[in-house]
């Protein structure tokens, strides 16, 4: 249980560092909620993924895959929003997977 409170921390740390400069832009509170909860779930996710990779690179490749349906939805609202979350995925999904392997093991 205590390896599930850690992931959770994990999570919550990563969806307020997403979080943060999207409240900084005022962007729609659903988004924002939308993004929180993605990292959250992703913090739970991603430190118990067995895949034979580097932890920060399994983080990476997890967080982009999941983030595909996100862009499918923003992209003809707000095409300039593909890039930061592409971005913020590779070094929230590095950080998530690295965190993973250091306080999970």
């Amino acid at each position: 249980m205590n390896s599930i409170l850690i992931a959770l921390l994990i999570g919550i740390i990563a969806g307020l560092i997403d979080v943060i400069p999207m409240m900084i832009q005022k962007l729609d509170k659903f988004a924002c909620w939308s993004a929180f909860i993605h990292w959250v779930v992703l913090g739970l996710i991603i430190p118990f993924v067995n895949w034979d990779m580097a932890p920060w690179l399994k983080g990476i490749v997890i967080a982009e895959l999941t983030a595909i349906p996100v862009l499918i939805i923003v992209f003809p609202k707000d095409n300039k929003a593909v890039l930061p979350i592409v971005v913020f995925s590779v070094f929230l999904g590095a950080g998530v997977g690295a965190a993973g392997a250091l306080f999970i093991g």
